[in-house]
């Protein structure tokens, strides 16, 4: 059986499909529109309508891009078997204990396999740990289809390098790793990838280093973060201002260019734990690691200890405090606000007995009020606050002068009135010459 696939791809004999249209899935699925038929499947009824109707409620690609593109969107699983090029591009969260979630990447092999033709090749793009793919998704794959790995289809992993909100860094531009379970495959896989990412493909050396690569490029982003927010802990309690250091030692050629910062969404904030967990099956309790995911993660709460040593020092009873917070989703200019540490912001300051109001210009309302109850406030509608905590680095927010920030508090003199930046937007000598209690991270 010939699974040379890329030749019937190209010449329209054969066709590709992308499992899971969301801000991994959805992009992939339209660049390769561009070259090879497409069928993009996912489950939610509602998101394939949205894109039916030229909405991309994403906004990884637009909508504009969604209208043109030829894709064959579709929530009918049967579809999946006119497709011998698959890609699996489910979500892999992890539970409330810090486990890998593998449940979305099960049932979504179960679905593959169920409508699994022979000669196809089936590609996983969700962060898993090492050996998931061949482990865990190639079992699930031949128990439902009733086919043989290696003789009926063929599995290869590519992990996603998709940057949520990031208009530089794209599919087409970031080098794509690739890896196949033997060489044929691998041949093939690179082949097709290679019509849609201009930066060029690696080849990894097997599955489980390409699933480990995945893992360690986030780990490594978290780590570096952690030691960021620990730096700004140790230096505020010095009484230095953590911004001003990192500029001086960035004047160095060969200083990492790191800010503290919250971190959650759905790569940075989780694969680390994947890692670890496999570790743990090994018999090795991870030491950095975990010690970075412990800062990380208890920084919203950090965060809103602030605010309330900054409301006393403001001589503002913390009690029922008129707080705004300004952004909610988990990054800058992306609508996502699954898995915000923001939450966790504003989830303390309730423990005090303040009910923050929330502002967020990009965040997806509806997702915000069904994921945690919150209920957007029109910027423009802020006003009368005690502090104000900038928690998202937006490009509306961006673009505020310290006058802008003025408008959301109340009449009366600065000397009562908090500024919190996450991500300092503002100017902190500008701040505090004009009275506020400003704090920064």
């Amino acid at each position: 059986m010939s699974f040379c696939i890329y030749d019937r791809l190209i010449t329209g004999e054969s066709k590709l499909a992308v499992i899971g249209l969301g801000y991994v899935g959805m992009p992939i699925a339209v660049a390769f529109s561009k070259k090879v038929e497409v069928i993009g499947f996912d489950t939610n009824t509602d998101k394939i309508e949205l894109y039916r109707s030229g909405f991309d409620p994403t906004r990884e690609v637009g909508d504009e891009e969604i209208k043109k593109c030829s894709v064959d969107f579709t929530y009918d699983e049967k579809r999946i078997g006119d497709a011998e090029f698959i890609i699996v591009a489910v979500p892999t969260p992890v539970n409330e204990d810090h486990s890998p979630n593998l449940n979305p990447v099960i049932k979504a092999s179960e679905t593959v396999g169920k409508n699994l033709k022979k000669g196809a090749i089936v590609v996983y793009e969700s962060t898993v740990y090492p050996g998931v793919t061949e482990d865990i998704c190639v079992p699930v794959l031949e128990q439902a289809s009733g086919l043989k790995c290696g003789t009926d289809f063929k599995v290869g992993y590519s992990p996603e390098r998709i940057n949520p909100g990031d208009k530089v860094h794209r599919l087409e531009t970031i080098t794509k790793i690739v890896s196949g379970m033997d060489e044929e495959s691998l041949e093939d896989i690179a082949n097709v990838y290679s019509l849609v990412v201009e930066a060029g493909v690696f080849k990894a050396a097997s599955i489980k280093v390409a699933e480990a690569a995945k893992v360690i490029e986030n780990s490594q982003r978290d780590i570096n973060i952690a030691f960021m927010n620990e730096l700004s802990i140790i230096f505020n309690k010095m009484g230095i201002d953590t911004y001003s250091v990192l500029k001086a030692a960035e004047t160095k050629w060969n200083f990492l260019n790191f800010t503290p910062g919250l971190v959650g969404g759905h790569c940075i904030g989780v694969d680390p734990y994947y890692l670890t967990y496999k570790a743990e099956e090994l018999g090795y309790h991870s030491q950095i690691i975990l010690s970075g995911r412990r800062i990380n993660d208890d920084m919203g709460r950090y965060v809103a200890e602030n605010v309330i040593k900054n409301l006393i020092k403001a001589d503002v009873p913390v009690k029922n405090a008129k707080v705004a917070v300004l952004g909610f989703t988990f990054k800058e200019n992306c609508p996502d606000t699954r898995n915000t540490k923001v939450i966790d912001i504003i989830n303390e300051l309730r423990e005090y007995g303040i009910e923050p109001v929330v502002a967020d210009p990009q965040a997806d309302a509806a997702e915000a009020e069904k994921l945690y109850g919150i209920r957007f406030t029109d910027i423009s509608r802020i006003n009368d606050m005690d502090a104000v905590i900038l928690a998202v680095a937006h490009d509306e927010f961006k673009g505020m002068m310290l006058s802008d920030v003025e408008k959301l508090f109340k009449d009366g003199p600065e000397e009562g009135k908090v500024i919190i930046e996450v991500k300092g937007l503002l100017n902190r000598k500008e701040a505090e010459a004009s009275g506020y209690h400003y704090w920064r991270l």
